[in-house]
């Protein structure tokens, strides 16, 4: 007996003559399929409303159904934003937040449609197989909602008005990656037996250990060290590459681009915002070392500059840029050896040194360095490994899955009344992916009020240091004490879906569980 629970009065009823709950055998083979769907998902409601609406009972219909309705409210929510412009008044920051929002929001719509394009070409099995690749980039969407509201802090009215309208469009996104995130268990319930494989037992890779998907050529690349790779663009602040600038050498991939296009930037202190566009995948860049290539700027929040900006000053070859920081956007981005920095300092508060939306990245041997909000971790699987951080407030933030192993965090020095917080993680819904650190005696604080209190998951496992004792945590939400076996489900293998593939094929050192 399967039992939905919160649906409308008068949209459909799971009552009987007799006035018990109906058996699904009573249901109509589109509305049986429906609440199978349904069963796991947080907004039961929604999601019965929404998938009730498809003429069909394939569930891989249903699937697409739920993400279209999700496309349906973001092009809602964007229209939102273009007509709040003209009503934003004399307020510089909510017009440059509503400015914001049409981006994001449009760049969540691409990246949807995108996800679509895959499942159109996709049967069920290779959804399912696939589910777990699906959940990260439909939870790409939700951070680009997040950070569209996030603009907002200074002016309420506006904020409640853009947060009505983006969460209906989370609660259709959690819905799907609820959905995704049980689709073995729904199949079953379907009679669908696919015999599907565990994530340990795929074959990724070749008997070469390299992936399967990559050429030859490539795979001799890849196995060579950062001294012995030879660059297609060598930047130079003194004119011995071909480039002066990281931004040109980057303009100079080509679109026809099929494999690793590397890019070598020689020691120096370069002072621009970076932009590796969505289009430049599978870019290598590596310098010279974290404290000998860097990458530099101060722009901030009190400089008048939202956390996410994007400002279209300059446009070149089809790419904006001119940021006031760091962005990655491409997939398949590895950066070594560099360091990334924002010096404006614990007044300038809000200043990113990077920003990094890159599916499957990885950073190895780099620095990043700032005060409040250095690294944002906006969306997708991210690896980082023998690298330094260092901040103070909400240093390490975002909505991606991300996974810092072997390396150094700094908490540095405050302005007076402003306190530490090492990570801020920005998981919404209950279908997003987790992250997790402490360093206090409390371990843990709240971010404003009781925000997000009932969908936050806090964990520590095997701490070590003056800070290890868990005697004085905070008693105000259940803090979970992982034993080992819990615990590996937040390390690379289980935690970054395919990082045996992605993240090997880099040549970058990593551990895929404790060892």
């Amino acid at each position: 007996m399967i039992l939905v629970v919160g649906v409308v009065i008068g949209f459909v009823a799971f009552v009987s003559r007799k006035g018990g709950p109906q058996s699904t055998d009573d249901l109509s083979p589109q509305m049986k399929a429906v609440t199978q769907l349904c069963q796991p998902t947080n907004y039961k409601e929604t999601c019965t409303k929404v998938l009730s609406s498809a003429n069909s009972a394939d569930p891989k219909e249903l699937i697409r159904t739920g993400i279209l309705a999700i496309s349906d409210s973001l092009t809602k929510s964007m229209n939102l934003s273009q007509g709040l412009v003209g009503n934003a008044g004399s307020e510089p920051r909510t017009k440059l937040a509503l400015e914001d929002c049409k981006i994001l929001l449009k760049n969540a719509s691409d990246e949807l449609q995108d996800t679509l394009d895959k499942m159109s070409d996709s049967n069920l099995k290779s959804i399912a197989e696939h589910a777990d690749d699906f959940r990260i980039w439909l939870s790409s969407i939700i951070s680009y909602q997040e950070l569209c509201v996030d603009g907002f802090q200074h002016d309420n009215n506006i904020k409640s008005t853009v947060q009505r309208s983006t969460d209906y469009g989370g609660e259709l996104t959690d819905n799907v990656l609820t959905i995704l995130g049980a689709i073995s268990n729904i199949l079953q319930d379907f009679n669908l037996q696919l015999n599907l494989p565990t994530i340990h037992s795929r074959r990724l890779l070749g008997d070469d250990g390299y992936p399967t998907w990559l050429s030859a050529a490539n795979r001799k690349l890849l196995a060579v060290g950062n001294a012995d790779l030879a660059p297609n663009a060598v930047v130079a602040l003194d004119g011995s590459g071909q480039f002066k600038s990281i931004n040109a050498a980057i303009n100079s991939y080509p679109m026809s681009n099929t494999g690793r296009y590397i890019i070598y930037v020689k020691a120096g202190i370069y002072n621009e915002a970076v932009m590796v566009p969505k289009t430049h995948s599978n870019i290598l860049m590596y310098g010279d070392g974290p404290e000998k290539t860097i990458v530099t700027g101060k722009k901030s929040f009190t400089s008048g500059i939202n956390t996410w900006k994007l400002l279209p000053l300059q446009y070149n070859k089809g790419l904006f840029f001119a940021l006031p920081f760091t962005v990655v956007e491409a997939p398949g981005f590895t950066c070594k050896n560099m360091g990334f920095e924002n010096t404006a300092g614990p007044n300038g508060h809000q200043a990113v040194a990077i920003r990094v939306n890159s599916d499957m990245s990885v950073f190895h041997n780099c620095r990043f360095d700032g005060y409040q909000d250095t690294l944002l971790y906006q969306a997708g699987r991210q690896f980082y490994r023998d690298c330094v951080i260092s901040g103070t407030v909400d240093f390490l933030f975002g909505y991606g899955a991300a996974v810092i192993q072997n390396s150094t965090i700094i908490v540095r020095k405050p302005n007076h009344g402003q306190v530490n917080t090492v990570t801020a993680d920005g998981k919404k819904e209950k279908g997003q992916t987790l992250d997790l650190l402490s360093t206090t005696p409390d371990g843990w604080l709240p971010w404003a009020g009781d925000l997000y209190l009932d969908t936050l998951y806090y964990a520590e496992y095997a701490n070590t240091g003056p800070g290890a004792n868990t005697a004085n945590r905070i008693k105000w939400t259940t803090l979970h004490f992982l034993t080992s076996n819990e615990a590996q489900q937040f390390t690379v293998g289980t935690f970054l879906p395919g990082a045996d593939q992605w993240i090997r094929s880099t040549g970058v050192p990593f551990l895929l569980g404790f060892r």
